[in-house]
C-alpha cells in the first residue's frame, strides 16, 4: 500500500502533461537543468580558490595582578 507502482507514476505523469502542457514542462526540465549545471560550475570553481589560510597567533592569557586573581578566587586579601 506504501510504494507507488509504475502505473501510478504514468497516470501522474499524464496529469502533469495535461495540466502544464509538453511544452512548459519542457522548459522547466531545461531550466532546471542548467540550474544545475551552474551549481555544480560554481562548487568545482570554489575547489580550484586558494585554501584558507590558518592564523599563526599565538594565544595570551590576560594578565592580573595578585590581588585579582585572589579576588576572583574568593581569597581574602591580609
Amino acid at each position: 500500500m506504501g510504494s507507488l507502482s509504475i502505473w501510478h507514476w504514468l497516470v501522474v505523469l499524464a496529469i502533469a502533461v495535461l495540466i502544464f502542457g509538453t511544452k512548459r514542462l519542457s522548459s522547466i526540465g531545461t531550466d532546471l537543468g542548467s540550474a544545475v549545471k551552474g551549481f555544480r560550475k560554481a562548487m568545482a570553481e570554489a575547489d580550484q580558490d586558494d585554501p584558507p589560510r590558518q592564523i599563526n597567533q599565538k594565544a595570551t592569557d590576560a594578565e592580573f595582578s595578585e590581588q585579582q586573581q585572589n579576588e576572583a578566587a574568593g581569597k581574602k586579601s591580609g
